[in-house]
């Protein structure tokens, strides 16, 4: 008998000075069987940081290879942005970056790594997919304290992360990266 996803219902008081967004956000994530906690971790800060209007979760990269992680669409349903969440393959980011303008990347393990494989691939645009480094002790941090249900506050300010949730603070730099 196959396992089924678990739910998470998360609530997040969102304070990013960056982008000019505070909003409180509500909003359910279904973890696959299969799923790492430090990937949950991303994918839940992922959607945190590139909320706005459109922004969906997918079943891309665990039931569906051909969705991202995430994805912004206007209202007439065209792809704006395609966000992958872990470490992608080449091929995968070429796809996305001929299915949509914008193209992002946030790793959920060594970054360092990812870059020096990517580089050696042909990407369509390569030169304009953003790859974006959540602190990896954050993101440990983070995935140290998951629960089904969660309040967290977030807070970004100069490409820095704060969290809170209950009694445990993490904080730590978000660091943009290029392939080209």
């Amino acid at each position: 008998m196959a396992l089924g996803a678990t739910v998470y219902t998360f609530e997040v008081a969102l304070n990013d000075a960056d982008r000019g967004v505070y909003e409180t956000l509500a909003f359910r994530v279904a973890r696959h069987p299969s799923e790492h906690e430090g990937f949950l971790a991303t994918r839940v800060l992922a959607y945190c940081l590139e909320y706005t209007e459109g922004l969906a979760f997918s079943r891309g990269g665990l039931s569906d290879p051909d969705e991202p992680a995430l994805a912004i669409r206007d209202l007439t349903g065209v792809l704006k942005a395609w966000i992958e969440v872990g470490s992608p393959e080449g091929a995968r980011l070429h796809r996305a970056a001929k299915a949509a303008p914008r193209v992002v990347v946030y790793p959920h393990r060594d970054t360092a790594l990812l870059l020096g494989r990517l580089r050696g691939e042909t990407i369509h645009r390569a030169r304009d997919i953003e790859i974006r480094e959540i602190d990896p002790a954050l993101i440990t941090g983070f995935a140290a304290v998951l629960d089904r249900r969660m309040s967290l506050d977030l807070a970004i300010s100069d490409s820095h992360l704060y969290m809170s949730a209950g009694t445990t603070t993490l904080d730590g730099p978000l660091v943009l990266h290029a392939l080209g």
